[in-house]
């Protein structure tokens, strides 16, 4: 019985390491070569300055919404919090 244990405990362990990689594969390689996809295939349809400028700016953002994930979750958390009449919030951003 307790091999079964140690056995569960190993997949599971197992499993999440590879859902971190898979994560980390996403948001570092995937969504910027999405990204790069996107303006290429708006700028080759469109063969316009606008659309492609455009595209580029919104895969931009959702570039850079990726990278930067743990601190929008930290902020999302914050304004939460202050939201919900929770802690103070100072101008440097640490709590109270």
């Amino acid at each position: 019985m307790q091999t079964t244990v140690t056995l569960a405990a190993g997949w599971i362990q197992t499993t999440t390491g590879l859902g971190n990689d898979v994560k980390d594969l996403i948001f570092n390689v995937l969504i910027p070569v999405l990204c790069g996809a996107f303006v290429v295939i708006v700028g080759v349809k469109s063969k316009a300055p606008g659309p492609t400028i455009m595209a580029v700016i919104f895969s931009a953002i959702v570039w850079g919404g990726a990278a930067n994930m743990d601190a929008l979750k930290d902020k999302t958390t914050q304004d939460i919090t202050q939201y919900d009449g929770g802690q103070q919030i100072t101008g440097n951003g640490a709590d109270q």
